[in-house]
């Protein structure tokens, strides 16, 4: 591929740019939205990783020919994530990257945007509404690939007028990813794993779960667990480095968890609650017969249910309109691995991290994600979980 080491060079120097103004992403991550500058300093490390490791994805797309222009808009959570792994991703494969940011985070936006001044090849839009912006790109027959995430109605808006692109690819929402721990399990694990994992970042990531279905004879030892860990949880000043979880300041995403609790009334509430922007880790529990809404939940929510036959949880967890995520712990039943993966599209076997490792694939099934792309002259669309750069890579 052409300048390959220029390009190299620039997601090296993007690496440094990003760490410089770690301090200044993580105070405006906690003005913009609440985000707890420990977490965010996390992001930003994960991000400077994964440019300065860029190398290792080279042999996925050799002799690959870039898109030209690929558009994007960022979300509000982890916006510095997204600059490393679409940006990174953007610059190895040889495209101009515009893109422009969430409204909810004006001071991220405008540092994001000060770091690409010296990438020549990103073009950030900073300032424009979201929707004269989709527009543009839609309007512009320059821009061939268009990327997004967020709630359903984003993606069906720009799916109308998919065929002003050569690809377009859309991740989220979440929905309700969920975790499911089977009998041979090991309870330490996947309560670790559970309690981590529901209220990184005030479970303001589209990959943080939001319930948990537990067999019966482990149910209890899990559930004290995790209700611990979540009661552990410091809740306060977000840019107090040992915070973990600060106020939330979207009104929508407290919205969403109010909702989330009205649907769920039947269930017991174990702790957390809302108190003005502040939402405190809430868990629920469920009797086994209870059914779970399917929502489009985000926040610092969780809900466990116990089970007793792993067939019919597995039969539960599958019959959701999101396929985004799914963690399991123990051995699933004969066949069960077969549904998650054809259901979700990221499936953790028996996890053990507390951030999601940025090479692994991302994206969803279902409601949750899908991609639609020119091929031939003809249309094919297909969902699951992807790699950026891969994505960004075209094949004549």
């Amino acid at each position: 591929m052409k300048d390959l080491g220029f390009r190299l060079e620039q997601s090296a120097i993007l690496a440094d740019r990003i760490e410089q103004r770690k301090s200044d992403l993580q105070e405006a991550a906690a003005l913009d939205a609440g985000f707890p500058a420990s977490v965010t300093g996390m992001e930003v490390d994960l991000g400077v990783q994964y440019l300065n490791t860029i190398k290792e994805e080279l042999p996925s797309i050799e002799n690959s020919d870039p898109y030209g222009i690929v558009s994007a808009i960022f979300p509000y959570d982890a916006p510095a994530v997204m600059l490393a792994r679409l940006g990174g991703s953007a610059l190895i494969t040889g495209n101009h990257l515009l893109f422009s940011f969430s409204s909810q985070i004006p001071r991220s936006a405008r540092i994001i945007s000060e770091i690409c001044k010296s990438i020549p090849s990103f073009e950030p839009v900073f300032g424009m509404d979201n929707r004269e912006f989709g527009n543009r790109c839609v309007r512009d027959e320059r821009v061939r690939v268009l990327f997004m995430s967020g709630a359903s109605g984003v993606g069906e808006a720009y799916r109308k007028n998919y065929e002003a692109f050569d690809k377009l690819f859309f991740a989220g929402p979440g929905g309700m990813p969920a975790s499911v721990v089977f009998e041979d399990a090991d309870i330490e694990a996947a309560a670790r794993f559970i309690g981590r994992r529901a209220f990184i970042n005030g479970g303001q990531y589209c990959t943080t779960l939001k319930k948990a279905l537990i067999h019966r004879k482990l149910f209890n030892g899990i559930r004290d667990k995790v209700v611990e860990k979540a009661n552990s949880l410091k809740v306060g000043d977000p840019l107090d480095l040992e915070t973990d979880i600060g106020p939330t300041v979207v009104e929508r995403t407290r919205l969403i968890v109010r909702n989330a609790l009205e649907k769920c009334s039947g269930a017991r509430q174990l702790s957390g609650g809302i108190d003005g922007e502040v939402i405190y880790p809430i868990v629920l529990e469920a009797d086994a017969n209870l059914p779970i809404p399917d929502l489009e939940l985000f926040g610092a929510f969780l809900l466990l249910k116990p089970f007793d036959d792993p067939n019919e949880a597995v039969q539960e967890l599958i019959r959701t309109r999101y396929g985004f995520l799914l963690a399991f712990f123990g051995s699933p039943p004969e066949g069960g691995r077969e549904l998650f993966r054809e259901h979700f599209g990221m499936v953790h076997d028996n996890p053990d991290f507390f951030f999601t490792p940025l090479r692994l694939p991302f994206g969803g099934k279902k409601e949750s994600g899908w991609i639609l792309e020119r091929l031939g002259g003809q249309w094919n669309t297909r969902d699951g979980a992807f790699i950026y750069s891969i994505e960004l890579a075209r094949w004549q």
